[in-house]
């Protein structure tokens, strides 16, 4: 009981804190290259729970893996983080943020399916009933949607699609790997971080920040990256069943909409209000157990 308390405390704190992801995101693109952001936020990340590492046990964790250990960390975080960030961050510049974000949260339904496919977590008709009404909530959103592409359309919303497959894999991939998770995300975002900076100096030119561009960008590397990534990935792998966990980031895109409709002065629409009646009713028909309360 106390345990699964630890995973939903994890849990929502990501989804809090992921929920000013698009929005901030956005806003940096605007005018910052994108691997120069990226780049920079994930070096701020690996270093951040580098820091948090050495304070909690002096660095001892990292002693217990061998070669294949840390090589398989950084397979997993290039498909999950490099990957991932990239390609939603391309996503990010040529669609709405709003619309990035919904595509983007395809990858709670990639978590469960991959959870089937290679954990062989079993899918109840009750979890499918409630991940289909959550996504369904997704489905409104995007068709009831007012915002308009930006850019290119089509790119755009594949790289956000592919993004959310990637991720989806990530997660249950690293969910079958018994390995510490600061040293997990240390090693992701130190692969991202590594693989962003050729490409940064490659095909951009760097410009020259504001402090609140720095700002913004710490907050990115630090919470949303480094706590909010770590959290989740926690929550997943101490969680009893990946469905439970994964159905709770639905609300993301909805808090997205508050953190918009606040910074950028956007109103929710009818749309959204109903999305947040879908994805509510999922969550509650996935977490509330039927005839006895734990």
């Amino acid at each position: 009981m106390q345990g699964q308390k630890r995973v939903y405390f994890y849990a929502v704190s990501a989804v809090v804190i992921w929920s000013t992801t698009a929005a901030l995101v956005k806003s940096l693109l605007s005018t910052i290259p994108t691997y120069e952001a990226l780049f920079l936020s994930t070096f701020a990340a690996s270093l951040f729970l580098l820091g948090v590492q050495l304070v909690r046990d002096g660095g001892r964790v990292f002693r217990t893996y061998d070669i294949r250990n840390y090589a398989a960390m950084v397979g997993l975080g290039f498909l999950g983080l490099f990957l991932y960030s990239g390609l939603y961050y391309y996503g990010l510049t040529q669609l709405t943020s709003q619309e990035a974000c919904i595509l983007n949260f395809l990858w709670p339904m990639m978590i469960v399916l991959f959870a089937a496919l290679l954990l062989g977590e079993r899918i109840t008709v009750r979890t499918a009933a409630a991940l289909l009404l959550s996504f369904s909530g997704v489905v409104v959103l995007t068709l009831g949607g007012e915002g308009s592409a930006e850019g290119n359309g089509m790119l755009g919303a594949a790289a956000c699609l592919l993004a959310a497959l990637c991720y989806g894999l990530f997660c249950v991939l690293n969910k079958r790997r018994n390995i510490d998770q600061t040293v997990m995300m240390i090693m992701a975002w130190g692969t991202t971080a590594v693989c962003s900076l050729p490409m940064t100096l490659l095909v951009e030119e760097w410009v020259s920040l504001s402090w609140t561009q720095w700002l913004g960008l710490l907050w990115l590397g630090v919470f949303i990256d480094a706590v909010g990534y770590l959290w989740w990935a926690m929550a997943l792998q101490e969680a009893q069943n990946a469905a439970m966990v994964a159905n709770l980031a639905y609300f993301v895109p909805l808090l997205s909409l508050v953190v918009s409709a606040i910074t950028l002065g956007e109103e929710m629409s009818s749309a959204a209000f109903l999305a947040l009646v879908l994805i509510m009713g999922g969550i509650l028909l996935q977490s509330v157990r039927r005839g006895k309360v734990r």
